[in-house]
């Protein structure tokens, strides 16, 4: 059995990052779809689809909240897990495991209540307007009931990931999303429910996935089970997990406050057509993200893992795969929408006027989006290393320091069009975070390998 539980320190890197990170990949484009589907088929709704859309775009920042917060104690507590692992603590592993999936239905009933109860107060502060508050709420008073499918199924997905499964971890999101793109045309067209048609399609899926995650962490294949005696919290346990998963928690919550400044902004400055725009550019913006946070994913077990054993080449050989596989995904994906932005576009609307417009913001506001990979390659390291620290630090820096001041600022200073200017506020942003993130990696990654104990070193396996 510990042969079996060994191989993210045995087997070749560049074999075991490919066969860990096309799962996740796939799991992360494949969950992109629970994300974009219900948008593609609301957009298409005859005569009201891009007020519809528009509404259910407001209803994002409320969708990324619960998402951060699955993020939150996930990604906070799977690399804790996988470092103890490498340490072979499969006890403190197990303990960890069960406090993060006690928190995790904790907060999922608090995230509930609050949802039914201010869901229109939300929305209305993020940009809704009266043409299009009510395709919000519809969508949001049913969505919020399936907040502990979401919750669950996201967050211990994670530990099913840092244990090396990443196959089991893709089927976790696969019978959702399939689930999803079947029952979305079924309730939305010919139940004709529309919005509130998309959200039902939505917990149904997400509750089976939710069925398959918790049976799994319940069987006998998985390395770390939850049992009953680890369903108390110790706080030397969850804190630290949670410290870890703060970064990640404000990169995706702050999409959320970003998406309430853009929105602001742009209603004011360009209307509902800007507001429109600005959730189709939120999609394609995904198509970057959560492939490369799959790419993350897959590399963080063996990152984590042979930290925690002291393999000092197994994690920079690690580290190097990830940069180079992201780097070319982000350089790929920004050429696709530079040359063909309307083909993006069209994928969410048909109407002639938003279509147009869109295609134009899509250029400027993902410009800097071939950097992306280095961004997302030092961030996932970060975390993989269990250096909180420092990823929180690169999180807050691209979202709240730069920015969201940005939001404001450009608008003031490029007068002559200050819709463009809002979008332009991305790209800038960008630029300037990946430089700072890239110069603060050189440093910690080199005291992150001199922190392992030399008489543990391994020499570097499959390079």
């Amino acid at each position: 059995m510990n042969e079996e539980k060994d191989f993210l320190g045995k087997e070749p890197v560049g074999r075991l990052l490919m066969r860990l990170a096309l799962p996740t990949v796939t799991a992360q484009i494949i969950n992109m779809l629970y994300n974009i589907v219900d948008r593609i088929y609301i957009g298409h709704i005859p005569d009201i689809g891009a007020m519809a859309l528009t509404g259910v775009g407001v209803c994002m920042p409320l969708i990324m909240i619960v998402t951060a917060f699955a993020a939150f104690i996930g990604f906070g507590g799977a690399p804790r897990a996988s470092i103890f692992m490498g340490k072979q603590d499969y006890k403190t592993a197990e303990v960890t495991l069960g406090n993060c999936f006690l928190v995790q239905i904790i907060i999922s009933v608090l995230l509930t209540i609050c949802l039914l109860l201010w869901n229109r107060d939300f929305l209305m502060a993020f940009g809704a307007s009266e043409n299009t508050i009510e395709y919000g709420v519809s969508y949001m008073n049913i969505y919020a009931i399936g907040t502990i499918f979401v919750q669950i199924t996201l967050g211990m997905n994670s530990f099913i990931t840092a244990q090396g499964f990443a196959k089991t971890g893709m089927f976790s999101v696969l019978i959702g999303a399939v689930a999803n793109i079947v029952l979305d045309p079924i309730f939305i067209f010919a139940f004709q429910m529309g919005v509130q048609g998309a959200a039902l399609a939505t917990i149904i899926s997400q509750a089976m996935s939710c069925v398959w995650v918790v049976a799994f962490l319940l069987g006998k294949k998985t390395h770390l089970k939850i049992r009953k005696e680890n369903l108390r919290l110790k706080s030397a346990v969850i804190l630290p997990s949670l410290a870890l998963g703060l970064s990640t928690f404000i990169m995706q919550a702050s999409e959320s406050v970003i998406s309430i400044c853009f929105n602001s902004s742009l209603l004011r400055y360009g209307g509902d057509i800007a507001v429109g725009a600005m959730t189709i550019l939120t999609s394609v913006m995904q198509f970057a993200m959560l492939p490369l946070q799959g790419l993350g994913q897959g590399a963080q077990p063996i990152i984590s893992y042979n930290y925690g054993a002291g393999n000092s080449g197994r994690v920079k050989s690690a580290y190097s795969l990830l940069l180079k596989a992201s780097l070319c995904y982000s350089v790929l994906l920004w050429a696709l929408v530079m040359l063909f932005p309307g083909v993006f576009a069209g994928m969410f609307t048909s109407d002639p006027e938003l279509l147009e417009f869109t295609r134009t913001a899509l250029r400027i506001y993902m410009a800097c989006l071939l950097l992306f990979g280095i961004q997302v390659a030092c961030q996932m390291t970060f975390t993989s290393l269990g250096n909180a620290k420092a990823s929180i630090l690169v999180a807050v820096m691209r979202k709240f320091i730069l920015l969201i001041p940005l939001i404001y600022l450009l608008p003031h200073i490029l007068t002559s069009d200050q819709t463009t200017a809002v979008y332009l506020a991305e790209p800038i942003a960008d630029f300037l975070a990946v430089s700072f993130t890239a110069v603060l990696f050189t440093f910690q990654f080199k005291k992150a390998l001199r922190e392992i104990s030399p008489q543990n070193q391994k020499t570097a396996q499959g390079q």
